[in-house]
Order: structure tokens, then C-alpha cells, then sequence
């Protein structure tokens, strides 16, 4: 079950991130321009005297150029979404909040499909408006007809929903943001690479044909958000190494990185009502605690034992670090609760 607050959270948390990082916001806006004036430039240079299989062919590559858009930038945007900020330190404090990794990852893809799909419609809708407004008659009635036209509006949020579940299960199990882009837009090449073959009209479009891939690639987009949830592994992507030993204590034996990131240097396990006096008797057991924890939290390799404490066993955390806190902004107090 998804917190629907808590992948609010993260979705506000995201598009504050994204809207902070330059490489993000230039390749946002320089791709779509791009897309959007070649296949214009291409339909309005358009002779009157062209033939219709001319016509025919630069109308089907000019609708299927704004495709790419779907493709391309959410497979950049989510490439970079987990591994991106491991890589800036930022990951960590969200990983140890009580948000859950289906949630995480529900609103990590949600920040991302919206102004992805918002931007990939714009841009088609552009695109749609300067050919019926300014191009030859016969072009604006080819581009009208052409029957691969509502395949593309529907396949539009398809495509970036696959994108990035795709994204997003390359970046969380690559350590370099640059791989994780490129692997995220060759693997989301095979889903584009049909309707492809129905914009160049290699397979006869038709609504049948459109509606069956649609559907197949609906369902696979409504359970990848489960499947890209089960590759998320928040020790790896805290430690950056696999557990030596068997997991315990949870499934990790990096406990201690774990906890890093929330500032806590010490664990103690309390087994009596309070400390007892040297050479007295131990206090009795009020709350035991529960079975096998000391023997799990003694299999942590950056847990310390330390020597000494009667009535309670303490371990240190070697992975400690440093923690700051920092007041809210005006802005931030107005969004309402943000995950940092």
C-alpha cells in the first residue's frame, strides 16, 4: 500500500531537485527544440509540385522525430534520479526516512512523467498547430489523414512511462550516471522501435494493430513501478558493496551505514531496569529484549562492541558521521512536508 503523503513528499522532493540541476533543465530544453524544428523545417520546405510518396514520406518521418521526446528525456531525467544523487550525497538521508521503497520509487517516476509528458504534448501540439497553420494545403491534409496520428498521441505517455522504469531500474543498479544514461536510452529503444515501424508505415497502421501493443505496453508500464521497487536496494546504494558475510539483523550486515546518515553514533540494547553497581547483583529483567539481537548486531562489521556497561550492551558505530541541520525556507514551509 502507498502512503499517498509520503510519495507526495518525495514527488515535491524531486521536482525541487530537478529544477536545481542544470543538466537536467538544458537537456529539457534544448531536446525538444531540437525535435520540434527539424520535422517543421522539413514539412514546410515542402514543394506544392512533390509527389504524393514524397509527401507521404517526409509526413511520416516528421510525425515520428516528435516521438523521441517521451524517449529521451525521461530516460536522462531517471538515469540520473538514483544514482545522480548518490553520487551527490543526497540519497542517503532519504533512505532513512520511513519512506518505503515502493513509494520512493512510485514518486521518483511521478516527478519525472509529468513534465515529461507535459513537455512531449507541447511540443507535438506546436508541431500539429504550425503544419495546419502555415503549411501547403496538401501537406496539412496528408499530416490530418495520415493514420498513425492518434497511435502517437496515445503511445506518447507509454513510451516515457516505459522510459523510466527503465531509468530507474539502470540507475539503481549502475555506480556512474553517464552509463546509466546511456544504458537507459538503448534500453528503451526496443519500445519505440514499433511504432517506428507504423510511422514509416512498414506495418499497415491501423487500430487494431496500435491498440494491441498499447495494451501490452499499459500493463507492463502498471507492474514495472513493483518490479523496479524489488531491485532497489538501499544497502547497496548506501555501502556500495554487497554483504560479505550472510545478511542478518534485517537482511544487512552494514547496520551501522545504514544509520550513518541520521546521526546516530551509539546502539544500546538495555537488558536490566537500570545499570547495577560493581560487585552487586544484576538488576532484573524488565523488557527483554528481543531474541537474537545482540547476536545480530554483533555480526555488523562497522558495529564496535563496547566494553564495560552493566545492564546494557552497547555498540558504536564506526560509519559515523558528521550530521547538520539546516532551517526550512520560506518556500520549503509553504510546499508543506518535504523528505530530506
Amino acid at each position: 500500500m502507498i502512503n499517498t503523503v509520503r510519495a507526495g513528499a518525495v514527488i515535491r522532493k524531486e521536482l525541487a531537485e530537478i529544477r536545481r540541476n542544470k543538466f537536467i533543465v538544458a537537456t529539457s530544453c534544448i531536446l525538444p527544440v531540437i525535435f520540434l524544428v527539424e520535422p517543421t523545417v522539413s514539412i514546410l520546405l515542402i514543394k506544392a509540385s512533390a509527389t504524393s510518396a514524397v509527401l507521404a514520406t517526409r509526413v511520416d518521418t516528421s510525425l515520428f522525430v516528435p516521438l523521441l521526446v517521451p524517449v529521451l528525456i525521461p530516460a536522462t531525467m531517471s538515469a540520473f534520479s538514483v544514482v545522480g544523487e548518490r553520487e551527490q550525497g543526497t540519497l542517503e538521508p532519504v533512505l532513512t526516512t520511513p519512506v518505503t521503497r515502493t513509494e520512493l520509487i512510485a514518486g521518483k517516476a511521478a516527478a519525472i512523467f509529468i513534465p515529461a509528458v507535459g513537455l512531449s504534448y507541447l511540443v507535438f501540439g506546436v508541431f500539429i498547430a504550425i503544419v495546419a497553420l502555415f503549411a501547403k494545403p496538401a501537406v496539412a491534409t496528408e499530416m490530418w489523414n495520415a493514420p498513425q496520428l492518434p497511435a502517437e498521441v496515445v503511445f506518447i505517455p507509454l513510451l516515457a512511462a516505459w522510459a523510466i522504469w527503465v531509468g530507474l531500474a539502470v540507475s539503481s543498479r549502475v555506480s556512474d550516471t553517464r552509463v546509466a544514461q546511456q544504458l537507459s536510452v538503448l534500453a528503451s529503444l526496443p519500445a519505440i522501435a514499433l511504432v517506428a515501424l507504423m510511422s514509416f508505415r512498414i506495418l499497415s497502421p491501423s487500430l487494431w494493430l496500435a491498440l494491441a501493443p498499447a495494451l501490452a505496453l499499459l500493463a507492463v508500464d502498471c507492474g514495472a513501478c513493483f518490479v523496479v521497487a524489488g531491485l532497489f536496494d538501499r544497502e547497496r546504494l548506501v555501502t556500495g558493496t554487497r554483504p560479505t558475510r550472510p545478511p542478518v539483523a534485517g537482511g544487512t550486515v552494514h547496520l551501522g551505514r545504514l544509520l550513518a546518515p541520521a546521526g546516530v553514533r551509539y546502539v544500546v540494547v538495555v537488558d536490566a531496569l537500570a545499570p547495577s553497581l560493581v560487585g552487586s547483583s544484576p538488576a532484573s529483567v524488565s523488557a527483554p529484549p528481543p531474541p537474537n539481537l545482540n547476536a545480530d548486531l554483533l555480526e555488523q562489521e562497522d558495529l564496535q562492541v563496547v566494553p564495560g556497561v552493566l545492564g546494557a550492551q552497547v555498540y558504536e558505530n564506526g560509519a559515523d558521521m558528521p550530521v547538520t541541520a539546516t532551517r526550512a525556507t520560506a518556500s520549503e514551509i509553504l510546499l508543506g512536508p518535504m523528505v530530506m
